[in-house]
């Protein structure tokens, strides 16, 4: 499990966000406060203060957790 800062302050970063996350076979979930949301979801997404950076936890091994990061670098805050 790997955790990082994501920023999808508007709604075209969203969209893309969640077109490329929805391509992995892991888990990938959003934390904002006590929030928890599927990060595949878009209208999850929508559903938390996206003013903010927010943390998001991949939920897979070290090697294919820093594919991820790596794939997901543009939105990394």
């Amino acid at each position: 499990m790997k955790k990082v800062m994501v920023s999808l302050n508007s709604i075209e970063k969203v969209k893309s966000f969640v077109k490329d996350v929805s391509s992995f076979e892991y888990d990938l979930d959003l934390i904002s406060g006590r929030y928890v949301i599927d990060a595949k979801s878009m209208l999850g997404i929508f559903s938390l203060d996206l003013s903010k950076p927010i943390e998001l936890t991949i939920h897979a091994d070290e090697e294919a957790a820093d594919k991820i990061v790596e794939a997901l670098r543009d939105y990394l805050a």
